[in-house]
């Protein structure tokens, strides 16, 4: 397995020689003619035979698929595989001595966030122990594949963390199958199972899902599938990884998971004495209580809290004694009716709002220290994640890329305001550009209630996303229109309030423009908070 991994991403490395951009499939890597012109077609054709084309022996995705038991691989074809890659060692080394070209080797994938891959605590000889009991006790495991299982364990002692990664995660895919072709009564659909799919090829409902629960599930697309998650069979198998600085962290999650998942198929006798481990308790408890990680949803909610967070340093930015002056700003018509129409903007919003957030006081919107905690509290909402329709997907993306330009504006005020206020003490402005600093303190204090309101808008839309799929065709195309006008507005006040720019005067009219298309909108009832059931409890205005 390792052999065919690192074998394939040293060939996609020639590929690039030639070639532009290195195909995804081995299959067509193989059969490339960037590669035939390095090694010749009849050797690509001999390694085609060995691990690309299922024609052939077709030893890589047998071998990563977890197809193959222990004794099924003779050892003549591992000895192959080694002197056919000494082989094409050579072969390359005599094409790049005859064309005098330079071989560039990818970056490799670096595995990154991995406190949030941290889920479960770093397993122990206590778990460990019980993980040996339960693979020989457990009828997820066929017994022809127990030796995989007590090799990954060996791996793990030796600290041989990415070894042991790979052998768990082919012998999880291995049992999956089994279950899936059990539970859906499909035995012909052993070899071909579509584990983390909603439906099956004919369209009827995939019941592993229902059978092992939405945290397993979450846990296997986080890990698994998700693009912003660590993908770990993908970057393994295609030889993305360093497996010397492979992380423990990474292989004690998947390690945590076998255990949980291994005791729900032993007998009742079996499963209750585990149980009752402290230790083996409290990893079912928290598998029992998993949540996605790198859905586009959890992503969200992510970004809005950091955001939130960025805004939150806003007043507690320095300030020079002149800065009396930047308060006119406030009082022009502009700057007037922009706070008239956030107030608007909430006033209309109110019953949606946490039961414990339904006001608007005083009739001069939201009071500044309940927006931070009114948008984690919507943040802290549970939002399904699991098989969601592509329509939430698309909506999912814009909400993104308008908070991803929220978190920019915010982290170039802070970065234009300390810059500007260094100088303003230095003595370094000149009388222009000490007007345009305090046109940027105005605009400061009109866009923080504006981002907020934006912020609110996001969390409150993402609490319903799934409200999308009751639109039709002509709605749906409206909202997302409406979407992008917000996104369209946030990308102008990143330009607009750039250094290079400085252009703060004019967001205030910019800024007027948006939150009147948002009014609007508001006031048509197309947006999700409005389509979803609305709260029962009383705000008072």
């Amino acid at each position: 397995m390792k052999l065919t991994a690192c074998l394939e991403r040293a060939l996609g490395d020639v590929f690039l020689l030639n070639g532009k951009e290195c195909p995804f499939l081995l299959r067509d890597l193989l059969a490339s003619e960037e590669l035939a012109e390095v090694f010749g077609r009849p050797v690509m054709d001999v390694l085609k035979v060995f691990i690309g084309s299922p024609c052939g022996l077709n030893l890589r995705n047998i071998l990563w698929h977890g197809f193959a038991s222990p004794h099924e691989i003779p050892p003549k074809y591992c000895s192959v595989m080694i002197l056919l890659t000494a082989g094409l060692g050579q072969l390359l080394e005599r094409y790049l001595q005859r064309t005098e070209a330079v071989l560039a080797r990818r970056p490799l994938v670096a595995l990154t966030g991995l406190e949030e891959l941290a889920v479960f605590p770093d397993v122990t000889s206590e778990v460990l122990s019980v993980l040996e009991e339960v693979v020989k006790k457990s009828t997820f495991v066929s017994k022809v594949m127990l030796p995989y299982w007590e090799a990954a364990l060996i791996r793990f002692r030796s600290h041989r963390f990415a070894d042991c990664a790979m052998l768990l995660l082919t012998q999880l895919e291995t049992g999956l199958r089994r279950v899936f072709a059990t539970v859906n009564e499909c035995p012909e659909r052993l070899l071909t199972a579509e584990i983390l799919a909603k439906h099956l090829s004919d369209g009827k409902i995939n019941q592993l899902p229902l059978f092992l629960g939405a945290p397993a599930m979450e846990f296997l697309w986080d890990f698994l599938n998700h693009q912003e998650g660590p993908r770990l069979r993908d970057h393994l198998s295609h030889g993305e990884f360093n497996l010397h600085d492979f992380p423990r962290e990474a292989t004690t999650q998947l390690l945590a998971f076998s255990v949980v998942l291994l005791l729900r198929f032993t007998d009742e006798d079996v499963l209750t004495a585990f149980k009752g481990k402290a230790a083996i308790k409290s990893l079912v408890a928290l598998a029992e209580g998993y949540t996605a990680h790198f859905h586009p949803i959890s992503q969200l909610k992510k970004q809005v809290l950091s955001c939130e967070k960025s805004i939150r340093v806003w007043p507690l930015l320095p300030l020079p004694q002149e800065a009396e002056e930047a308060a006119r700003l406030e009082g022009t018509s502009e700057a007037r009716a922009c706070k008239s129409l956030i107030t608007e903007i909430l006033r209309e919003l109110y019953h949606h709002l946490p039961e414990s957030h339904g006001a608007v006081g005083d009739g001069d919107g939201l009071p500044a220290e309940m927006w931070p905690q009114l948008i984690r509290e919507l943040c802290g909402t549970p939002v399904p994640t699991l098989f969601c329709p592509r329509t939430v997907v698309e909506v999912l993306t814009v909400l993104r890329n308008i908070s991803a330009q929220c978190a920019r504006a915010s982290s170039q005020v802070v970065a234009s305001a300390g810059l500007r206020h260094q100088q303003w003490v230095e003595r370094r402005l000149r009388s222009r550009q000490r007007q345009t600093y305090l046109h940027m303190l105005g605009s400061i204090k009109l866009l923080s209630p504006v981002l907020y309101l934006i912020l609110l808008l996001i969390a409150l839309e993402l609490v319903n996303i799934h409200a999308v799929c009751g639109k039709n065709t002509s709605e749906y195309q409206q909202y997302l229109k409406f979407l992008k006008s917000i996104l369209q507005y946030m990308e102008n006040l990143v330009a607009y309030t750039s250094q290079q720019k400085n252009k703060w005067s004019e967001t205030i009219a910019l800024t007027r423009t948006a939150l009147l298309k948002i009014w609007t909108f508001s006031e048509k009832k197309q947006m999700l908070v409005h389509l979803a059931k609305k709260s029962t409890s009383k705000g008072v205005l």
